[in-house]
């Protein structure tokens, strides 16, 4: 039974395989065609220059040596056209298949994308043998080293890049921890993303701190104006605990201040006992989702005359932000979705705790850093635009809204 079972696995890979070679080489072929009649075109574009002695200035020259390139479907060879011009400043470039390229840059998206998600260096041999074919060249756990190596340099160009031309309308700012393997400490990284004016978010910052101290986030936003940032936030959102808000009030201190709602209920609920919980977290619902501030007072004065006197620390927890919890409803309606919690940074960093955990911690704090670089780097690309993004012209111009309605609308409801 068992050289049956073997025999059944050959014959049902046996096609595979051969379907895969029929793919690789209609590809090749593909390729091998494109650029052909890249080079056919530019020989013929420049079919009437010619030198004095009427010989054509740009001509075929043979073949470049055969080169391999790493695709998803394996290993591709091609042979690109050589072409001499002999032109003033003329020369021919391929933009089908660039110098030097060796591979896809999907396939280099692939080995940081494997890295990212957790699977280990030592795995990456048969991870990438499983996706890209057992002959894919230059795709080792040695890439990794490489490829860690290019983050950091991508990083502090990253770092240093100007800010002149950027408008931050929003700014989400949190401290995220990690385990490291080869130290005690738990670094923490301190993450600040904006939105633009057209509503897109970007990553702003992400800094090695010294946990959530006042002093690490002075120094992240101290940094933001020496590259030029022309225009303070008009709001800033986080989590009550961070040293944050009290480096916001020296470095931009116009800009308003959001409390995190989703951090904010978990503090609360934390000092009350699991049977009020319920009761509890309804009712703190009912005062970040009314419709109105005075609607979201009330709930908050009924939640202190519910539990204010037998829950004293959690009533202390909630009330300290009082002033900080319902800014949102000076600003649109369609963005308070997005202002009352962090979680543009809370949902892209699951993934890192995701690959510290599967690994037991990152190498070193280096390492964690460019981690999460890469790791938003990459999420960036996902995030969606604010609801209602036409509206933040009307924040930058200072508009104080009412209940999330423009007042002028508000005029012509009532």
């Amino acid at each position: 039974m068992e050289t049956i079972g073997a025999t059944n696995v050959v014959e049902m890979q046996e096609p595979k395989e051969a379907l895969e070679e029929i793919l690789r080489e209609g590809a090749r072929q593909m390729l091998q065609q494109a650029i052909e009649g890249e080079v056919a075109d530019y020989l013929a574009k420049h079919h009437a220059a010619v030198d004095e002695h009427g010989r054509r200035l740009v001509v075929g020259n043979g073949r470049m040596p055969q080169r391999e390139l790493t695709t998803g479907i394996g290993p591709l060879p091609v042979k690109q056209p050589r072409v001499r011009d002999r032109r003033d400043g003329g020369k021919f470039t391929s933009a089908i298949l660039p110098p030097y390229l060796r591979r896809l840059p999907s396939v280099d998206k692939l080995i940081p994308a494997l890295y990212l998600k957790g699977v280990s260096t030592g795995d990456f041999g048969e991870a990438l043998s499983a996706i890209l074919g057992r002959d894919a060249p230059g795709l080792s756990a040695t890439n990794v080293v490489r490829l860690k190596a290019q983050w950091k340099d991508e990083y502090e160009a990253w770092q240093q890049r100007d800010l002149s031309d950027k408008h931050y309308v929003y700014l989400w700012a949190d401290g995220v921890y990690f385990k490291v393997r080869l130290s005690d400490e738990r670094p923490c990284m301190l993450v600040l993303i904006g939105a633009l004016p057209d509503g897109t978010k970007e990553l702003v910052a992400v800094w090695d701190g010294e946990r959530e101290s006042r002093l690490s986030w002075k120094e992240v936003l101290l940094d933001l104006k020496r590259r030029g940032l022309p225009s303070l936030p008009k709001l800033a959102i986080g989590d009550g605990a961070l040293g944050f808000w009290g480096a916001l009030r020296e470095v931009f201190p116009a800009t308003r201040e959001q409390r995190c709602w989703v951090h904010k209920t978990a503090n609360v609920l934390d000092k009350m006992p699991k049977k009020v919980q319920p009761s509890a977290k309804r009712l703190i619902h009912e005062m970040y989702l009314a419709e109105t501030k005075n609607n979201a007072l009330e709930a908050f004065e009924r939640f202190g005359e519910l539990y204010g006197v037998k829950f004293r620390k959690a009533w202390d927890c909630l009330k300290k932000d009082k002033d900080q919890l319902f800014t949102f409803y000076d600003f649109p309606a369609e963005h308070w979705v997005h202002l009352r919690t962090t979680n543009p940074i809370e949902s892209t960093f699951a993934t890192v705790r995701l690959r510290t955990r599967r690994t037991k911690g990152c190498g070193s704090r280096t390492a964690t850093l460019m981690m999460v670089f890469k790791l938003a780097d990459q999420a960036e690309k996902h995030w969606r635009r604010l609801n209602g993004s036409s509206r933040l012209a009307q924040v930058i111009e200072g508009v104080k809204f009412v209940d999330g309605i423009h007042p002028e609308e508000k005029k012509e409801a009532a």
